[in-house]
């Protein structure tokens, strides 16, 4: 292959491509296609890899048997636990606390402040991290938080169009105190300190998100989540609430139908530790490290979908664990960067997709899998995307048309980190548009609760991405950061009353997960795998052989 000449960050060719896009950009300034209808969209989303063939099966035992589920997902809830029943005395523990929050992103951290606030002593909590403390997807989020906070605007919009966007298959007890906290959350914010971006006059700036009749994001720039949990984190520290760090959960420890505690595994030493609690918040995220069906993925190190195979095994029921969301703009170009997040923001304030002729082909605010299954068929289908020097494919993303539409400077007074990220490569997304293809984002489906976190399992909520049901099948932008502080408020003040019974400590076992094995075995799995992976591979084979196998 000859070499590659570049120019300003890209190849001499993909130039040529961008003359297109240049071209085009006025006669685009002020036309943006139409929303599709409700037709059309179904049609589109036939090439989704939710819908595409392949890439699933049926979990062939458990509380959801039958139920279809991506492969890489039932590959580890059919896979045998990482201790075997003899290895580990539990009934020594190491900790003894009356409530334990495993994961410290923005669901944990929050339940834990809620949670003293409402009257548990703060030497009775534990948090405890498979990695950092705030090394989590909710720290990484971008885009921004919606509540419905405006005149024109309310809960009752708010709740219609989730459950437009989620394919009318969200549990609606769940999804309505998502909404009808979510003033009350963003206030709860700003009490703390958090800075969210303001109009002149003081009001909140107000963007537009994919699938929403209003403007209710609330952002800082495009640091939202890390601002968020910088200040509840920096409230949670102020406590001195206990918390361990490089201690994933790698099993439950159960007496009879309850969770009583957890079995740790230091990463740093591999010694076990055994925490026994009368309530357990499960706050671990998602799934996105296993990179389903090859995608690349926007997620943090440790999403490796510990939290779904823990709870499965003591019982707890899934629900919409057949769909996966690709955000539709990660990065396609250049190689070093590919699949991390370019923020919804940036099509909400003017940027447009664009094909490899200039043309804009899509309404740029389409619920994200209608969006995503866009740029797929004009990539696959009508063979109008770019192709870079490694084969991956994109569509553009005219960044350039931001500022052209709000005047000089939006870009880096909104967009610093998305700035900041491309120039690294010589590249001006103030100047040139920038390559995006759809990337693995979100765990739309999860462990089934109740509007306060609450689980089948006595003893276990859960709250944060590691849920299900809030989101149906399909979730909109800015309902991610919104659902973890509104369920860990929820699961914090939840465990908080049922400690005000006073429960007794329960036994610990671990029963259910010699029950589980025996399930294994019964339905003729014979696998060496085993889980939860706590953290995602990437030698040899593992990442060589990694490609999007839809195409």
């Amino acid at each position: 292959m000859a070499e590659l000449k570049f120019i300003g960050g890209y190849p001499e060719y993909m130039r040529k491509h961008i003359e297109a896009v240049n071209r085009t950009r006025l006669q685009r300034k002020d036309f943006t296609p139409k929303a599709m209808t409700m037709e059309e969209r179904d049609e589109v989303l036939r090439v989704h890899p939710d819908y595409a063939a392949g890439g699933k099966r049926a979990i062939s035992l458990g509380s959801n048997k039958g139920d279809i589920a991506p492969n890489e997902v039932v590959d580890l809830l059919e896979a045998y636990p990482l201790i075997q029943g003899n290895e580990i005395d539990v009934n020594k523990p190491d900790y003894t606390v009356d409530l334990l929050i495993v994961g410290g992103g923005l669901a944990g951290t929050s339940a834990a402040v809620f949670a003293n606030d409402n009257g548990i002593d703060k030497d009775k909590i534990l948090v405890v991290n498979k990695l950092r403390h705030g090394d989590a997807n909710s720290i990484m989020a971008e885009g921004g938080t919606q509540a419905a906070d405006r005149e024109n605007d309310s809960p009752a919009r708010h709740f219609l169009d989730a459950i437009g966007g989620g394919h009318f298959t969200n549990k609606p007890d769940v999804l309505r105190v998502l909404v009808e906290d979510a003033p009350l959350i963003m206030k709860w914010l700003c009490d703390l300190g958090t800075i969210i971006d303001r109009e002149e006059d003081g009001t909140f700036v107000e963007k537009a998100g994919g699938g929403t009749s209003r403007r209710r994001m609330h952002a800082c720039k495009d640091y939202t989540g890390l601002e968020e949990l910088r200040v509840i984190r920096d409230e949670f520290r102020s406590r001195e609430i206990p918390c361990l760090e490089y201690f994933p959960v790698i099993e439950f420890l159960t007496d009879g139908n309850r969770v009583t505690g957890v079995v740790l595994y230091n990463l740093e030493t591999g010694d076990y530790k055994i925490v026994q609690a009368k309530a357990t918040i499960l706050a671990t995220g998602g799934f996105g490290r296993l990179h389903v069906r090859g995608f690349p993925t926007t997620n943090h190190y440790g999403a490796t979908c510990d939290g779904l195979v823990l709870a499965y095994r003591v019982g707890a029921k899934l629900r919409d664990t057949d769909t996966v969301q690709y955000h539709p703009t990660g990065a396609a170009y250049p190689q070093q960067i590919i699949g991390l997040l370019l923020t919804e923001k940036l099509r909400s304030m003017g940027a447009q997709p664009v094909n490899k002729d200039g043309e804009a082909f899509v309404f740029p605010l389409e619920p994200r899998d209608v969006e995503a299954a866009s740029f797929i068929r004009e990539c696959y289908v009508k063979d109008k995307g770019i192709v870079t020097p490694t084969g991956m494919r994109g569509i553009w993303l005219d960044t350039p048309m931001i500022e052209l539409r709000n005047g000089k400077g939006t870009i880096e007074k909104s967009f610093p980190g998305m700035l900041r990220m491309f120039e690294r490569f010589d590249l001006d997304i103030r100047k040139d548009p920038v390559l995006v293809f759809p990337t693995l984002h979100y765990q739309n489906g999860g462990v089934e609760t109740d509007p306060w976190g609450k689980t089948n399992i006595d003893g276990l909520w859960v709250a944060g991405e590691v849920s299900g049901g809030v989101h149906g099948k399909n979730r909109l932008m800015g309902n991610s950061t919104l659902d973890c502080l509104v369920f860990g408020r929820r699961s914090g003040i939840s465990t908080a009353e049922y400690l005000k019974s006073n429960p007794q400590h329960g036994k610990l076992t671990i029963d259910h997960m010699n029950n589980y094995v025996k399930l294994l075995k019964e339905a003729g799995v014979d696998t060496i795998r085993k889980a939860p992976v706590l953290l995602p591979d990437y030698r040899g084979k593992a990442v060589l052989a990694r490609m999007i196998d839809i195409f």
